[in-house]
């Protein structure tokens, strides 16, 4: 009984505090009301400047700085190991994958790289020059340390 009296008490500030919400929150929508058919918007564009993006935290997946479109990953084909397999990096001058990729679960080495790490675009993806739908607030680990190093005076 006290949790149904809580329920019918909170249910107000509940469907107060979503429909607040629902002015706040972009959408990809734009301003098509939902009974409408919205003007699409355009697909951005692929980062295509082969700069290695610095990564925001550690063991991040790195982002791809070039298009992948029509590359085959599959069972059959990886597309991005003729450029990025220990053997194709000195002609092809790109980073070789990371030696994790060549270990299996039980943590053992393997001379090909791993089934289960075979797959690229489930980790790495492509980096866009989309306009963000909120506000990004990220800090960088580095600008946390120096502020804190600045307000310690610098002692360690």
């Amino acid at each position: 009984m006290k949790h149904l009296r809580l329920a019918i008490l909170a249910a107000p500030l509940l469907l107060a505090s979503a429909a607040f919400a629902q002015n706040q929150v972009a959408t990809l929508r734009n301003t098509a009301p939902l009974g409408e058919q919205g003007e699409a918007t355009q697909i951005p564009g692929v980062v295509n400047t082969d700069i290695r993006q610095v990564r925001n935290y550690p063991d991040q997946p790195p982002l791809i700085p070039h298009k992948t479109d029509n590359y085959q990953v599959d069972l059959n084909s990886n597309k991005c190991l003729s450029c990025h397999s220990r053997t194709a990096v000195e002609v092809s001058q790109a980073p070789m994958i990371s030696v994790t990729h060549f270990m299996n679960r039980e943590g053992q080495t393997l001379g090909a790289v791993s089934p289960r790490r075979y797959f690229c675009t489930q980790c790495h993806v492509v980096q866009t020059n989309a306009r963000p739908l909120v506000e990004n607030e990220f800090v960088d680990v580095d600008k946390v340390l120096d502020y804190v190093h600045s307000k310690q005076g610098g002692s360690d």
